[in-house]
């Protein structure tokens, strides 16, 4: 197993900065307010030859247990319990505080090994890390997270309690991946905790508490899964501050790298413009979709209420027919069953392949039921096709004229892709290409090689 290291300390000290740093990627939202980091976020961290993983932690506060900060507090607390090390951030510019002996304490009865660091000590602020002999942890790492400074230092304390781990390699069983996307307060973080069963995530009443796009993997039924939980997508007019359009920006970025993307709408309020607007987004980058009406504990008249979903989802986002449309509740745990059906189902679906034959024998059955059209009197020949890609199902089709054939023509053609060969619910690519079929004249340019090489020339 890879050793974890959880970095913790009051708000707004670096410890994003550094976690960014130490992964090689910004995946952890990084602004000058403190507190934006609320959630637990876990990446593969890289220090010269040291393989681990990091844990970006939210910042620790005294706070009532009930409260947002009071359940932030707990998330921390129980990413170190979990981890094999703590690295302690404080700022040595402004030197220790009565939180950071509070928090000094906390870890000291966790008995997990800690590493105190000294953040911000780029220049003269360097001089601020002595201060953090008070806190009686050791010698402290003077950091600068953002500068990259005092990293060899961190190399020495962790080398010791890591050694060298390898890194894991992914193989025919890497996780599924998964990003869980829908508005604000749509129940995205609560469906999650309960496929993990346990309240790894943050959630409440509150509306746009995830601002990052938090990744955790999970075994869920025998089948590896790795879920990005992403911050609730509103209308771009109303997304102002700054760290909003950060959030937003993560979460298009879970999408862009999910296979599949699982659509959590309120049966209060669904397939709102929002929620459309979402939808399309997942359908032009290729995801496969599975939309999961979440907190169906509170609906009433639900046989109405499905019947009611399934038509204004086939009407309102007719480039996903067929796709899964799962009732689920994330405070009850109904419909888990369904939703990992579906997801399962709908993955399948995403890398299936259809056999270059079968492709044109169901063309040639089209083309004789419904002919293309013949713009100027001409009428435009459908002469080959077939599958250049999965991941989503691609198709190129060669015809002679592909700039005159109408686009409804080819959404004709793309509708019966879906409905014949079971592609429901899934983008489906189809590009035109000129010419005439690429393998028809393999053998007649054969011949001809053939003939040049034996001398033999046509009769005059």
């Amino acid at each position: 197993m890879s050793f974890t290291l959880a970095i913790v300390g009051r708000p707004n000290v670096g410890k994003s900065t550094l976690f960014n740093r130490l992964v090689g990627k910004r995946l952890a939202l990084v602004d000058d307010r403190p507190g934006v980091t609320r959630d637990l976020r876990e990446g593969d961290a890289r220090l010269v030859d040291l393989r681990f993983t990091v844990i970006d932690t939210a910042g620790v506060e005294e706070a009532d247990a009930a409260s947002l900060t009071g359940r932030m507090r707990a998330l921390t607390e129980r990413a170190i319990a979990q981890a094999d090390a703590a690295l302690f951030m404080v700022d040595a510019r402004t030197g220790v505080t009565a939180a950071d002996q509070t928090l000094a304490e906390m870890l000291r009865k966790s008995g997990k090994p800690v590493i105190l660091a000294a953040n911000k000590a780029e220049g003269r602020g360097g001089d601020g890390a002595y201060d953090a002999y008070r806190l009686g942890l050791g010698d402290p790492v003077a950091l600068s997270a953002e500068h990259g400074e005092g990293l060899p230092e961190l190399y020495g304390h962790l080398e010791p309690l890591i050694g060298q781990v390898a890194p894991a390699e992914r193989g025919a069983d890497a996780p599924i991946q998964i990003a869980v996307v829908g508005r604000p307060n749509a129940g995205k973080s609560t469906l999650i905790n309960r496929i993990l069963g346990m309240d790894r995530l943050l959630t409440g009443p509150e509306a746009g508490i995830t601002r990052d796009a938090i990744s955790v993997n999970v075994d869920w039924g025998g089948q590896a899964f790795r879920i990005f939980d992403t911050a609730g997508m509103r209308k771009k007019a109303r997304v102002q501050e700054k760290l909003e359009k950060l959030s937003v920006a993560d979460g298009l970025r879970a999408v862009r790298f999910a296979e599949v993307v699982v659509l959590v709408i309120d049966p209060a309020q669904p397939f709102d413009q929002q929620d459309l607007r979402i939808a399309d987004l997942a359908e032009r980058e290729g995801r496969a979709v599975v939309v999961a009406a979440s907190k169906w504990d509170q609906v009433h008249d639900r046989k109405a209420v499905a019947a009611g979903l399934e038509e204004a989802f086939g009407r309102l986002l007719p480039q996903l027919s067929g796709a899964p449309l799962v009732q689920v509740s994330g405070l009850t745990g109904a419909g888990l069953g369904g939703l990992r059906r579906a997801i399962l189902a709908a993955h399948e679906v995403w890398n299936a392949r259809v056999s270059t034959g079968a492709l044109n024998r169901w063309l040639a059955g089209e083309i004789a039921a419904h002919p293309p059209p013949a713009p100027g009197g001409r009428r435009i020949k459908l002469r080959y096709m077939t599958q250049v890609k999965t991941r989503p199902p691609s198709f190129a089709l060669f015809c002679s004229n592909p700039q005159a054939l109408p686009a409804a023509y080819r959404r004709f053609l793309v509708n019966g892709l879906r409905r014949d060969f079971d592609l429901k619910g899934t983008p489906i690519r189809l590009m035109l290409r000129g010419g005439d079929n690429p393998y028809s004249g393999k053998k007649k340019r054969r011949a001809t090689a053939l003939d040049k090489h034996l001398g033999k020339r046509k009769p005059a």
